[in-house]
């Protein structure tokens, strides 16, 4: 039998196109695996991403107006979205409001109850 060229690589018989193929699947499998990885990590950063509607925003505001948080003072805290909140702040409900609210360093923010972050910082 002679060689045959596929690409630059030059195949003897057929235990070498067995092996190509099998190569050919690896790194395919791998690319396969690659993309749902990403695409995994596109939904996740979708779902994090919070709208807070604007009415959810007065309401607050309203809120805080009617019924004053002390600030709570926290050294170092960076007042973000996606910031976590220590447990030693106290979030407070708010009627009608999915996120609770919360005064750190004389800023109000409001954070989703279940993971302790902020999802908006009300300026």
């Amino acid at each position: 039998m002679e060689p045959r060229s596929v690409g630059r690589v030059f195949l003897r018989g057929e235990t070498q196109i067995a092996n190509m193929e099998v190569v050919m699947k690896h790194y395919l499998s791998s690319a396969a695996a690659a993309i749902v990885l990403m695409g995994g990590i596109g939904t996740a950063l979708a779902e994090s991403v919070v709208v807070v509607q604007p009415e959810q925003e007065t309401v607050v505001r309203e809120y805080v107006k009617k019924q004053p948080l002390a600030s709570v003072n926290l050294l170092g805290i960076e007042l973000k979205l996606g910031s976590p909140v220590p447990d030693k702040v106290e979030l407070r409900e708010v009627p009608n409001v999915k996120y609770r609210v919360a005064v750190i360093n004389d800023q109000t923010v409001l954070v989703d109850p279940d993971t302790r972050q902020i999802v908006e910082v009300l300026h």
